[in-house]
């Protein structure tokens, strides 16, 4: 996926309906997570980190825009450093979804949280990628469910505390077309709500800890033993 086909993508009114959804989600998600150093990997043309308040914000991927200039397959950052990391539209169109996953869980600190974001292969949209067969982006991705997901990020440690989807609309061209499906949103989130053609995960990085067994060194009471009292023999007089 090259950077110029992905800003097309992105000025389209497929593109802005997705992202200003996403862009929603994140701001209302980032705020609360607190720590030093935040990244965000991927889709560089816009800020998803704008909304936290840590000290270091950077972007990661390839273009002008981006901090570090690398493959999100070997990242070039010590291993749990990072308190969060932005994953979004990354791991459906990468060689190697299982390796950047891996990457994020080496960087990210014990209780550090992970934001990625996706296409549902179990929606309109993922209908029409199966149409087009990879014809042009976003359609040439390698859509991940949300249940396969979160089997994966189970593996590596992750617990996921945060799902939801949106973008109910049929994948339309045409501001217009998507503005007169724009009833099915509320439909959508009351009555087929895993039918999203977008959605939004987050999930923490769960280190369980190591417990020590040690002698028990309490001594056992011993119990007293009572003393009877002897009875003395009546000497009888003869």
């Amino acid at each position: 996926m090259s950077n110029r086909e992905l800003d097309a993508w992105l000025a389209s009114p497929q593109g802005r309906y997705v992202l200003d959804w996403e862009i929603r989600q994140i701001d209302e998600t980032v705020p609360d997570i607190f720590g030093f150093n935040a990244l965000q990997i991927g889709l560089p043309q816009c800020d998803l980190l704008r909304a936290n308040r840590m000290a270091l914000r950077i972007r990661i991927g390839s273009g002008d825009s981006v901090a570090i200039d690398c493959s999100p397959a070997a990242l070039p950052i010590a291993g749990q450093s990072v308190d969060l990391v932005v994953l979004p539209h990354v791991l459906e169109f990468a060689d190697d979804p299982h390796q950047i996953l891996r990457e994020v869980e080496r960087i990210l600190i014990p209780e550090g949280q992970l934001i990625i974001t996706g296409f549902n292969p179990l929606s309109l949209w993922g209908l029409k990628k199966q149409a087009r067969r990879g014809s042009g982006f976003p359609w040439n991705g390698s859509y991940l469910s949300p249940t396969r997901l979160k089997d994966w990020l189970k593996l590596l440690g992750f617990e996921v505390d945060r799902g939801s989807f949106g973008c109910y609309a049929p994948p339309c061209e045409q501001q217009k077309w998507l503005q007169r499906w724009g009833f099915t949103e509320s439909a959508g989130r009351r009555w087929w709500k895993f039918s999203g053609a977008v959605y939004m995960l987050r999930a923490v990085k769960r280190v369980h800890g190591i417990r020590l067994i040690t002698p028990n060194w309490r001594k056992k009471t011993v119990r007293a033993k009572a003393l009877r009292p002897v009875a003395q023999k009546e000497q009888h007089g003869d």
